[in-house]
């Protein structure tokens, strides 16, 4: 379709190719060596400005502090008003170079897990713990540490056919599987005993036996396993051998079978099966977290009801068998069980403290563990929990973190508070206008406060319990920074699409900025509704819009409603609706950002995302034309049925109904416009690679240009180099109307 906007890009073409032979066009090769250079640019030109902080009791701690001349590990007591070097670091230097039989400057020392023990301390490397002694800086090792894989794929299911005999706490028994049963053998006499005897093939008890802790008393759960559902993709280009492999993973999907768990009980002594009914845990979309009480009364466990509108908090009478329903928490659209559940049981369940958006907010609710019964809401206002710290049972004190606290403050600045459980004295430890980072000492006596902004560099206070400053242990130093020619973001709000709810993001404009040229827009996008997204606390580099800043674009992140951290409302509208994404929000944002300031233009804007943002950032272009030029999506789950279930069902619910064809870029993919790019990883295991190959044969069956860029052997991810590259020459070419240079002279040492 011939649009007004479409000519008046094409009049643009012309003019620019008059124009370019005297002005000092964007894209040029200069930007292209800005945008590959600012990550090192920008890297290593931040100091005193720690990230981690470690109390080894109610007093003592020590943290890693980057200076110009290297690290410097930093111990401070707090009732003292002492803060010191750690250590001698050139000594310590010295004995680990002749431990390591490698030279290690002072500055490069990398170790962590610090114990102080008077002359003594010990503290660990990646292979050794070790002891010093600080007299003379010996070294002495402890022992070696032996590395713990850690690259299990994430959707990997345990086969709950297999395991281990679980051993009673009074160890007498032990508990086992056989043919599908639960049996139990007395370890002096070697005696088994079967327990139960409706296990089967496809209903077999699971190997996940918990015993009470007075051993009397057995729980396990027969199982029906999920579907087999598998995606598969080929590895074109493997690094052991020439020929291709196909590898496949284990991957639910929207609407498939999903595992049904039936808790049983069992009394050892007589052999006694309680049948516990499942009538009220039968719509499983999950239960879990099966716990014992401590004085072997009885065991609960949480049921997620499939649809995510109902979670529950089951407790089944260890004596009886019967079945109570403690907490009962129900939602017209859904609970956000990923994100704002919280737990806590007080004094072995006498109390439990639980996190419940029922009035609207995110906030915490105390009941009587015993009856159910809700005693009271703890936490009130506009305004959410974000996340208990810890909760001092002695004390009957919770601290935890709020945002939205302040009316003159970005509402999603983090703070720390406390409240009793009865709802009453509540305090705030930060009031200063950031966002914050506190370490509580181990008795809560003092604490860390460390605060920043996206356009104010990180201060670290030393506070006492009652908020009264100590001392300033730190002020970030970023003028090496700045000379390099960084730039702050901005920080920049306008009303949402209901003309009330103030929509938050931030501006970030190119070093070589020139306010007297125009510059084309270029969103970064991710809308998923577990949280928000927009960076609120300081960093000197921004992977996802620095180098495509540098080549002559304004770069935008905004967290449009439908995202998390503000009210039940504004996260509600991506209810069965992710096609939404925010984007009457972000279209109002843009818009009165380039009334503010004319150099945005707001004729050209495109679009970047990854992941469900790369669902969103194809969706600008299926549902949103009217306003995007151009996007390029990476990996993106394009069709909510083709993505992982939990994910997908919590938020386009359960039964899978029209919702998903509606939100589909795939069943829409007619109705796209403008110019887009998919890149997708060749074997993405995260998001099924064929939701983008489905996209892809929708355009085309449609009728539709676009790009397609497979990277071989790539998993999920933006693309890697060359889909950054593919990404930076994309927009250049759509949006600036420049040819990109080749891409030996931008890694050329000349130009």
């Amino acid at each position: 379709m011939y649009t007004i906007k479409t000519c008046a890009r094409k009049i643009c073409v012309i003019i620019t190719l008059f124009t370019s032979f005297w002005t000092n066009a964007q894209g040029s090769i200069a930007d292209y060596k800005r945008s590959v250079a600012v990550d090192t640019l920008f890297r290593d030109k931040v100091y005193n400005a720690p990230t981690d902080f470690h109390w080894q009791d109610d007093n003592l701690f020590w943290y890693v502090n980057k200076t110009e001349k290297g690290d410097e590990y930093i111990k401070v007591n707090a009732s003292k008003n002492r803060q010191e070097l750690a250590f001698d670091h050139t000594k310590l230097a010295k004995s680990l170079s002749v431990l390591n039989k490698d030279t290690i400057q002072p500055g490069a020392i990398n170790i962590h897990d610090l114990k102080f023990k008077e002359d003594q301390l010990n503290f660990k490397t990646d292979s050794l713990e070790l002891s010093c002694n600080l007299a003379n800086y010996k070294l002495t090792i402890i022992k070696k540490l032996e590395r713990k894989a850690t690259n299990r794929y994430w959707g990997e299911r345990d086969d709950e056919r297999k395991g281990e005999p679980v051993i009673s706490p009074d160890k007498k028994y032990t508990a086992f599987i056989k043919n599908y049963n639960v049996y139990v053998q007395n370890l002096d006499t070697k005696e088994e005993k079967q327990l139960s005897f409706d296990g089967s093939k496809g209903y077999y008890y699971s190997w996940q036996i918990k015993w009470a802790p007075d051993s009397k008393k057995i729980m396990a759960y027969k199982l029906r396993p999920a579907e087999d559902h598998k995606i598969y993709f080929v590895e074109s280009s493997p690094k052991d051998q020439l020929q291709p492999k196909l590898q496949s993973r284990d991957y639910l999907k929207p609407g498939d079978q999903v595992a049904f768990k039936s808790p049983q009980l069992f009394h050892v002594e007589n052999g006694k099966h309680l049948y516990i009914p499942t009538d009220l845990f039968q719509q499983q979309f999950h239960l879990g977290n099966i716990t014992w009480r401590k004085d072997s009364s009885a065991f609960t466990f949480e049921y997620n009801e499939r649809g995510h509108q109902r979670y529950s908090i089951i407790n089944i009478d260890a004596n009886t068998g019967n079945v109570k329903v403690l907490v009962d928490e129900k939602s017209p659209t859904f609970i956000d069980y990923s994100g704002k559940k919280y737990r806590y049981d007080v004094n072995n369940g006498e109390q439990i403290i639980w996190a419940s958006e029922r009035d609207g907010w995110n906030h915490l609710y105390l009941y009587n563990g015993k009856t159910g019964k809700l005693i009271r809401q703890i936490t009130k206002g506009n305004w959410p929990v974000r996340e208990v710290v810890k909760v001092d049972d002695e004390e009957k004190q919770i601290y935890f973190i709020a945002s939205g606290l302040d009316k003159d403050q970005d509402p999603y600045f983090e703070h720390y508070c406390r409240i009793d459980f009865d709802g009453r004295n509540f305090k705030r430890f930060t009031t200063e206008n950031g966002n914050h980072k506190v370490y509580f000492s181990t008795k809560n006596s003092y604490y860390i406060d460390q605060y920043s902004r996206v356009d104010a560099p990180p201060i670290t206070l030393l506070k006492d319990k009652n908020g009264e400053l100590i001392k300033e242990l730190e002020r970030a130093d970023i003028s090496k920074l700045l000379a390099t020619g960084w730039k702050y973001p901005e920080v920049f709000n306008a009303k949402g699409r209901d003309g009330k709810t103030d929509i938050w993001g931030i501006i970030v404009r190119p070093t070589n900025f020139d306010p007297s040229k125009k510059y084309p827009i270029i969103e970064y996008i991710y809308a998923g509704p577990h949280d928000s997204f927009v960076p609120k606390s300081f960093q000197s580099y921004y992977w996802s819009m620095s180098p495509l800043a540098e080549l002559g674009f304004i770069m935008v992140q905004i967290d449009g409603m439908g995202t998390s951290n503000r009210s039940k409302a504004f996260q509600d509208v991506c209810w069965k609706n992710l096609k939404d994404a925010g984007f009457p929000d972000r279209k109002l944002w843009m818009q009165a950002a380039a009334k503010k300031y004319p150099y945005m233009d707001i004729d050209k804007v495109g679009i970047r995302g990854t992941s469900a943002g790369g669902q969103s950032a194809g969706g600008a272009l299926v549902f949103n034309s009217d306003f995007y030029d151009v996007a390029v999506a990476s990996c993106g789950c394009h069709d909510n049925r083709m993505d992982k279930i939990w994910w997908n069902e919590q938020w386009m619910g359960y039964p899978i109904g029209p919702q998903y064809a509606a939100c589909s870029n795939i069943e829409n993919a007619s109705k796209m416009q403008g110019d887009l790019m998919l890149i997708v990883g060749e074997v993405d295991d995260n998001v099924d690679p064929a939701s983008t190959y489905q996209f892809a044969n929708a355009l085309i069956k449609a009728g539709k240009d676009f790009q397609l860029v497979v990277v071989p052997g790539m998993s999920h991810s933006a693309g890697g180099t060359f889909g950054d590259k593919k990404r930076k020459d994309f927009f250049v070419e759509k949006l600036l109307d420049v040819k990109p240079p080749s891409w030996d002279k931008v890694y050329a040492n000349e130009e």
